[in-house]
């Protein structure tokens, strides 16, 4: 389930319509070839083969002499949305060619290198979370808080103002306007990435940060990109273990490694996972993870439906088993296995979760370019938690709700970390 293509809405592009070119004969072509790519491609691969009791043919044949009509591409992609929205699920989409390559992972904006620095749209405006160490963004004296107003002389403000309306009302909004900036942030290694900045005082600063290499070791899985996977653990003061990882990928050194973390810990009052940021991955990593957590036979994160059989997320009990208290720390860039994991293990009873909402992305999915540039995002599947709730579109909803914001980082506090450090600690 890779979360870059987890895009679950149906976008509005009427909004944008404004005073749009007419299409050429050639783009009329494509876009009927494109019509017919995604009818065809829902027909063979949707994972319920009654699409919910609409009748796909009858769908067709009342789309295709619309889209035959239309004269801009914003009409055409409306259609194309209204034709996807008739099967009542959130995680199909037509993305226009120019948001995709945003919206897309660092290969796809032009380089897998990063500026160091982790972002988060917060009330509207960018906002660095965190700066790796020892990175030239470090170096420059960047501090999470500084709010990123330009890059490579390109303001983001008219970008994210885009992105958010396109989003509005959906669950993935945030998720999408923070991989807008990393997206921009990325490119080659050795370049520079030119950002201005808000800092602390309020004052415009301009720096020149290299862009180097990800974290993390490079995994390759399957039909995904090759993807960079690091995970950190460390002792937290009041005997309390922290974990976190980017991406549920690399499971032959990414498993080992988290289970080391959990037995060192066996004695610590509670353990803290913090998902913060990650996009998923590979669901049978949730399952193996929580046995680490529950004993108990016959558990299950939740069930998958796809076409063929449905798939439960059966928990693989790994003794010993800790049995302290468990935090799992959340936000709207958790998406896929990030939340199969924690609303399982919420349903369960095993955990409880702080942050903000989940992105609502549960869906596993696939992204294909369409003749006409744009692409075309279809979900694969169907999940539905253990305590039978659709994550899709709805995401996951934290026990405590607990909001980052620039003035908490600013003064160096992790406002998320510290409720659940406190939950603990009340616990004991």
């Amino acid at each position: 389930m890779r979360s870059l293509r987890l895009i679950a809405i149906v976008l509005a592009f009427a909004a944008f319509a404004g005073a749009q070119p007419a299409l050429t004969a050639e783009q009329k072509r494509l876009n009927l070839e494109s019509f017919e790519f995604i009818w065809s491609t829902i027909r063979d691969q949707n994972w319920d083969p009654t699409f919910g009791g609409v009748n796909w043919t009858a769908v067709h044949d009342e789309f295709r002499p619309r889209i035959e009509r239309a004269t801009t591409m914003p009409e055409t992609r409306s259609l194309m949305g209204q034709m996807l929205g008739r099967l009542g699920k959130s995680h199909f989409a037509i993305i226009p060619a120019d948001i995709y390559g945003d919206l897309g992972s660092h290969e796809e904006a032009g380089g897998s290198a990063t500026a160091g620095l982790d972002v988060r749209v917060l009330e509207s405006r960018a906002i660095v979370t965190s700066v790796e160490e020892d990175s030239p963004a470090a170096a420059h004296g960047v501090h999470p808080g500084w709010e990123i107003l330009n890059i490579d002389g390109k303001e983001l403000a008219p970008r994210l103002e885009k992105v958010a309306e396109l989003y509005h009302g959906m669950t993935t909004r945030e998720l999408y306007m923070a991989r807008t900036v990393l997206a921009k942030l990325a490119g080659e290694e050795g370049s520079l990435a030119r950002v201005e900045f808000r800092d602390g005082s309020g004052a415009r600063v301009s720096k020149e940060i290299e862009r180097i290499h990800p974290q993390g070791s490079l995994a390759k899985f399957g039909y995904l990109p090759p993807s960079y996977v690091w995970i950190k653990s460390r002792k937290l003061a009041g005997d309390l273990g922290y974990v976190a990882f980017n991406l549920f990928l690399d499971p032959a050194r990414l498993m080992p490694q988290f289970g080391d973390a959990v037995h060192s810990w066996a004695q610590c009052a509670g353990i803290v996972i913090d998902l913060r940021g990650n996009p998923g991955g590979l669901g049978i990593m949730a399952m193996g993870m929580a046995g680490w957590f529950i004993d108990k036979p016959d558990q299950k994160l939740g069930t998958m439906y796809t076409r063929q059989a449905p798939v439960k997320f059966a928990v693989n009990p790994r003794p010993p088993v800790y049995r302290g208290a468990l935090a799992i720390l959340v936000d709207a860039s958790s998406a896929s296995t990030s939340e199969v994991f924690a609303g399982g293990m919420k349903d369960l009873g095993r955990a409880r979760i702080f942050g903000t909402r989940t992105a609502g992305a549960a869906l596993p999915s696939a992204i294909d370019l369409l003749p006409n540039g744009d692409a075309l995002q279809h979900a694969l599947a169907d999940y539905i938690s253990e305590g039978g709730r659709t994550l899709e579109g709805v995401g996951v909803i934290p026990d405590v709700e607990v909001k980052l914001t620039r003035e908490a980082l600013l003064a160096g506090r992790d406002a998320v970390l510290e409720a659940a450090i406190e939950w603990i600690r009340t616990r004991k």
